[in-house]
């Protein structure tokens, strides 16, 4: 018999040294206690190793999904991954990178052994956790947190005893588990240093992301050994403008011989015997030369700082800033480019940036921005890629919050079994494949910031009557737990959905509904905005911030007249393949654009014949495609041909339409912002259906 999960024990804080057999030299003769335990916990859950592991492999959709959850992550490994490839070339491995869960997201291989590894299923989209593939490095290392060895037969199932793997967990500035690094070959070639590679480069990983993660405030870089500052092994910490620890690498807590809870408990004065204002003076003027500091357990370090010129803490760190910069929301650093510098590629966006001269998104920042940091919960309605996680990032920039974590969940890309633990959390031994210290749960892990719930309306209906009462009482109770936690968090929700109609359906909650509807604001879908143009160029100069890009204006005209059902996500991808085709070329056309699109771009109906000049008679002026200046007029020539000469349209309701348009335009004599106003749609919307017509 199994013995129950509370009485399983290993050191999960060790590393791999610390295990008896944990070195790669021991062989199967000397089992190891993780091994053996593993294997325990595999049994318990039913597998059988002469049995077939599941090879399944995620449905393109939800790959997607993954991959685009893990784009930091993956952003901050792909040049690591390339590296270590090289460097286990020689030995027959494959370099694996997967997500938190144990899902393959990339792998890197350079030798023949690709071909035995597509047989067990070593590819993107397979999960690699210990309840699928039983004992294996990735799947174990999930469960201990720690850098482990599983060589050949150590493997729970017989297929993968050919394989010999060494697997290190990739840790956020919370020491959560966000990926799994791997190096996996056949055992026969596999050699003893390659677990040594993999553990350094997944904390050059970890390093990567803590980096970009708080790239917008001041870092402490620190070692015992000056010359070990800007390596893997350096620590690092972030700081927010007051001087409170937003987060620490692993290495930071190693050499501090600290906890993440303690290290923010204890602050900086107690750590390095220095207030933030008096360490920030001392250092912003010695970021060459690392700086010797005492700490209060005795030991020794080097420490230097690495600031972002453009944030206002680089230039102000003195005591009297928070005299100088008041309670009024702070733009994020990174933002606040000098003039003419290039910008970097944007996470996220100001409220301000936002508006690129459409008049319904001003309005919809406008109304934000009187709500923000009164305890009201907005509603973000809008279609899929409109943008809604954007803005709820903004909101969050804008607040009081800002410097706390901005904390998203996909309510519907989530197995509608595992939202509720995503979303509470749960207590050691909650469910049969529970992580062994439990988890802390999206909504404790947004306290004091800002949680995001995308897709609410599909949010199951039994989940919906608990997340209201954890709204209504601030308290959190994990799964297979007793104990409420405090919360306080600024609650956002999105939808592409009808709620209203779904609360009719009985699908969606009215109490939840008008407990989270505090303000309502809806982002128009891209097809009706005004600002295409605008658009275009900004995201091409993110995109290419070194190499200046166009859009031929026939090209132009074309994504004036398309639907764009993908709305921004769709553009943005558009843009980003056009400018990776593009190179050194200074105009975007046609040519650079994937077939498929330039194919739906072709199927358009052909511009205006006005514009083209095949209409017989007297030579008039061209019905614009594209919005006007306000207060710019369509002529009344054009006005009166068009409705004379229109065809009739087959559906009823597309002649209402259009009938409704061209009388109000012609109320309005030519006026198209007056007439936008006056029927509540965009300039865009007038310009596309009236040249449907024609």
């Amino acid at each position: 018999m199994v013995p129950p999960r509370e009485n399983w024990s290993f050191n999960v804080g060790a590393s791999p040294a610390s295990y008896p057999g944990m070195g790669i030299d021991e062989g199967p003769d000397s089992p190891k206690p993780f091994i053996i335990e593993s294997h325990a916990r595999c049994e318990y859950q039913g597998l059988k190793p002469y049995e077939s592991c599941d090879y399944s492999t995620l449905v393109p959709a939800d790959f997607q999904i993954a991959l685009e959850r893990n784009a930091r992550l993956i952003a901050q490994a792909t040049s690591v991954l390339t590296m270590l490839g090289r460097s286990v070339a020689d030995f027959g491995s494959m370099i694996v990178l997967t997500d938190g869960t144990g899902t393959i997201l990339r792998t890197q291989c350079q030798s023949t052994f690709i071909e035995q590894a597509d047989k067990v299923a070593l590819r993107p989209g397979v999960s690699w956790s210990e309840s699928s593939k039983g004992t294996n490095a990735v799947g174990t290392a999930l469960i201990l947190e720690s850098d482990i060895f599983v060589q050949g037969e150590e493997h729970f199932f017989q297929s993968n005893h050919f394989l010999s793997c060494a697997a290190s967990p990739i840790l956020d500035h919370s020491s959560n588990v966000i990926g799994v690094l791997d190096a996996s070959g056949d055992k026969r070639s596999f050699h003893a240093h390659t677990a040594g590679l993999v553990a350094m480069c997944a904390r050059t990983i970890e390093n990567n992301w803590f980096r970009d993660k708080f790239r917008q405030t001041p870092q402490l870089h620190f070692h015992a050994v000056a010359e070990l500052i800007g390596t893997s092994e350096e620590g690092i910490i972030a700081f927010g403008e007051d001087g409170q620890i937003l987060g620490a690498n692993r290495e930071a807590l190693r050499i501090l011989d600290i906890s993440a809870s303690t290290l923010r408990v204890k602050g900086l004065r107690l750590l390095f015997g220095l207030g933030f204002a008096e360490l920030m003076d001392k250092l912003r003027y010695t970021t060459m030369t690392p700086m010797q500091l005492h700490l209060s357990n005795g030991k020794t370090i080097f420490i230097r700082v690495s600031w972002n010129e453009a944030s206002g803490i680089s230039k102000s760190v003195n005591a009297s800033f928070a005299q100088m910069h008041p309670a009024r929301p702070v733009a994020a650093p990174s933002l606040l480019l000098a003039k003419g510098a290039p910008a970097a590629r944007k996470s996220s966006y100001q409220l301000d940036e936002l508006d690129a001269g459409d008049a319904q998104v001003r309005a919809v920042a406008q109304k934000v921005r009187q709500v923000i940091d009164r305890d009201i919960s907005i509603l973000i309605v809008g279609e899929t890629g409109t943008g809604k996680e954007l803005l709820a990032n903004a909101i969050h920039q804008f607040s009081r919050r800002r410097n706390q974590p901005f904390v998203a969940i996909n309510c519907a890309s989530i197995p509608e079994q595992l939202i509720e633990s995503e979303l509470f959390g749960y207590e050691e031994g909650a469910f049969t494949g529970a992580k062994r210290k439990g988890d802390q749960g999206k909504l404790s892990q947004a306290n004091g910031g800002t949680l995001f719930l995308d897709e609410i309306g599909d949010m199951p209906l039994p989940l919906q009557a608990r997340l209201l009462r954890v709204l209504q009482e601030r308290k959190v109770v994990a799964l297979g737990g007793h104990r409420s936690t405090d919360i306080d968090i600024n609650l956002i929700c999105a939808t592409h959905r009808n709620l209203r109609e779904l609360m009719d359906q009985r699908s969606f909650r009215d109490d939840l509904y008008y407990r989270i509807n505090g303000i309502s604001v809806k982002l128009p879908p891209l097809r009706e905005r005004t600002d295409l143009p605008g658009l275009c160029q900004r995201i091409l100069r993110e995109l290419s911030p070194n190499h200046a890009l166009s859009i031929q204006s026939s090209l132009m005209d074309s994504f004036l007249r398309y639907a764009w059902p993908g709305n921004l996500r769709q553009l943005n991808n558009v843009l980003k393949t056009a400018a990776v085709i593009a190179m050194s070329d200074r105009e975007i056309t046609t040519a650079h654009l994937a077939d498929d699109f330039k194919e739906e771009l072709a199927a358009l109906s052909p511009p205006t014949l006005a514009r083209t000049g095949a209409v017989d008679g007297p030579k008039r002026s061209a019905l614009p495609t594209r919005p006007l200046a306000a207060g710019e007029f369509i002529n009344t020539w054009d006005l009166a041909n068009l409705t004379a000469s229109k065809a009739t349209p087959t559906n009823s309701l597309e002649q209402l339409e259009i009938t409704t348009i061209m009388r109000v335009l012609a109320a309005c004599a030519g006026n198209v912002s007056l007439a936008s106003k006056q029927l509540n749609i965009s300039r865009n919307t007038i310009y596309r259906k009236l040249n449907r017509q024609t």
